[in-house]
């Protein structure tokens, strides 16, 4: 197999010069470019360049999201999704030799999704006739789908309801996941905040960091922090100051200005 032509979408330029470096660190021989990160542009290279083998993915994008560049431009590229946003039902993506990855992109993790294309391409040098519709079909499925509305919390010889309106984060300390309510009673869950990610509406909570996801209604503020991090401070107050990468730094604006 000759070696593929790689593309990289992504709107925010240090996430998309930190994609470069690894992949350029994992597979040097690979020939990529970096695309600017909107759906106009992005078409209007797809329209006179000739389609990568490979395409690295944002799904949220300057002006639009990766569904708006798909039914635009038509790729022909395999793609995998990069996302700050668990919840957008890329998993459903996986079963039609398609893979996503989180960010803040993990090595170890763009490596594996690096392997799995490599491994479909050794198979088969094809992609199902659909592939596309499927692509299109999954993003807008997110519409769709039901997120969690309460927990079933356990203490002693008792049980009860914990609505998801009354939590104001979820923080993870010891391998243990905490559920912090609006008046500062805090809960043990027997949930990931990797599973939780995926079953809380992305229009109210964010992952900021691998710590703690934040409800949008408790943010009281954010400043500049430092190596361009921003800390958010939030209410009822966290123990521990609470910083967003730069690499997530846009998703986090464009998630309080939605």
């Amino acid at each position: 197999m000759s070696n593929p032509t790689v593309a990289i979408i992504e709107d925010e330029i240090p996430a998309a010069r930190l994609l470069h470096s690894m992949i350029a660190r994992l597979r040097p021989e690979w020939n990529i470019t970096v695309i600017p990160g909107s759906v106009e542009e992005a078409t209007e290279w797809f329209a006179s360049h000739p389609h990568p083998n490979l395409l690295f993915l944002d799904i949220q994008l300057a002006d639009g999201n990766s569904f708006d560049f798909l039914a635009a431009a038509h790729p022909s590229s395999t793609i995998i999704f990069t996302t700050a946003y668990d919840q957008y039902a890329v998993r459903a993506f996986t079963v039609n030799s398609i893979d996503y990855i989180l960010k803040p992109i993990d090595e170890q993790r763009l490596q594996d999704a690096i392997d799995k294309y490599e491994r479909l391409q050794q198979h088969s040098n094809t992609r199902p006739e659909d592939y596309l519709t499927t692509l299109l079909n999954a993003l807008q499925s997110k519409e769709e789908k039901q997120y969690r509305t309460r927990f079933l919390i356990y203490r002693a010889d008792r049980f009860w309801p914990l609505q998801v309106s009354d939590i104001a984060y979820f923080y993870s300390e010891n391998k243990i996941t905490f559920a912090v309510t609006r008046d500062n009673q805090e809960y043990v869950l027997d949930l990931s905040l990797n599973k939780l990610s995926e079953q809380l509406n992305p229009d109210r909570f964010f992952r900021a960091n691998r710590q703690i996801i934040l409800c949008i209604d408790v943010i009281d503020h954010a400043e500049p922090y430092f190596n361009g991090k921003i800390s958010v401070t939030v209410r009822p107050p966290y123990k521990n100051k609470i910083t967003i990468s730069e690499e997530k730094l846009s998703a986090f604006k464009r998630w309080l200005n939605f």
